[in-house]
């Protein structure tokens, strides 16, 4: 039955598309025949377990062809979970380690180039070009930052610089997932204190050139107060509210970026004192708090 409604819809389809003039004598074997070709490649019914596979979500393993002991032990099953890499210290050398175990990162680039305009008021851009001057002429690179992040904890920041503009995001790309790294999330705001991961869980400091960042714990509902740019870095690792302190050369932003880098990762890093690792943990909302 399918078969003929369906073949009626296409003889219908013929008449509207056949030219005027043209006999049907002539036109109803070339159709005859494309219909049999048609009718061969269609499929009727998918198989169970084909329409199974095609509802997975992640990255296909089939062709991947791990050149590390990290991608073979990923590959074959064994490290099922990145906190299994990142808690052990080991460096990851292949970015598609993050495509598996992370499979719903999001990626950015960062505007940190400024277009050409007059007396310097271009727009900004996400490549930063620069010239070299040699006895051939002039040698033009461009340079761009990307981030990446599943907004759930992780993220990553990378730099790439080309000759072109397409390289030089591949490689930023690349090296933001090679330099994935996790934070420690929280609600350490007095304001707040409704034990939910949407800001961090103590002020932190980082450093990069002559610029200074402290990044504050904000109370639900604030936002991100910071630079623009520094806000995507937050928004992609998670983080919500954050109140922030700069000081420093503002205008350079490569070492701006890195000054929030810098702070994300001593989150991780910073030692508790015993005294006080009872309130920091009752502020993340991993001990319940007395009535």
């Amino acid at each position: 039955m399918k078969k003929q409604e369906a073949a009626k819809e296409d003889n219908a389809e013929e008449k509207k598309v056949a030219p005027a003039g043209v006999p049907e004598a002539i036109i109803a074997p070339v159709v005859e025949d494309v219909k049999l070709e048609i009718e061969k490649d269609v499929i009727t019914e998918i198989p169970e377990e084909e329409a199974l596979e095609g509802k997975k979500e992640g990255f296909d393993t089939t062709s991947w062809n791990p050149k590390t002991s990290i991608g073979q032990k990923v590959k074959a099953g064994e490290i099922t979970d990145i906190d299994q890499i990142l808690d052990k210290g080991m460096k990851i050398l292949e970015a598609t380690v993050v495509d598996v175990l992370l499979p719903n990162m999001q990626n950015d680039l960062l505007m940190i180039g400024q277009a050409k305009g007059k007396f310097g008021g271009g727009q900004k851009r996400v490549f930063k070009q620069t010239q070299q001057k040699t006895p051939e002429g002039n040698k033009p690179s461009f340079q761009c930052i990307a981030v990446v992040g599943n907004g759930n904890g992780y993220v990553g920041v990378g730099k790439g610089k080309a000759k072109d503009t397409v390289p030089a995001r591949e490689k930023a790309l690349r090296n933001a997932k090679l330099g994935v790294f996790k934070i420690a999330r929280g609600c350490g705001s007095w304001e707040c204190g409704c034990k939910t991961p949407h800001s961090l869980p103590f002020s932190v400091q980082g450093k990069c050139g002559s610029i200074r960042i402290t990044l504050k714990p904000a109370p639900k509902g604030k936002g991100l107060i910071m630079e623009q740019e520094a806000a995507k870095i937050l928004k992609l690792a998670g983080i919500k509210d954050v109140w922030s302190k700069t000081d420093g050369n503002l205008r350079t932003a490569t070492n701006l970026i890195g000054a929030v880098v810098d702070a994300l990762k001593k989150l991780n890093s910073t030692k508790i004192l015993p005294a006080h690792a009872e309130r920091v943990a009752r502020v993340v909302g991993k001990v319940a708090t007395e009535a």
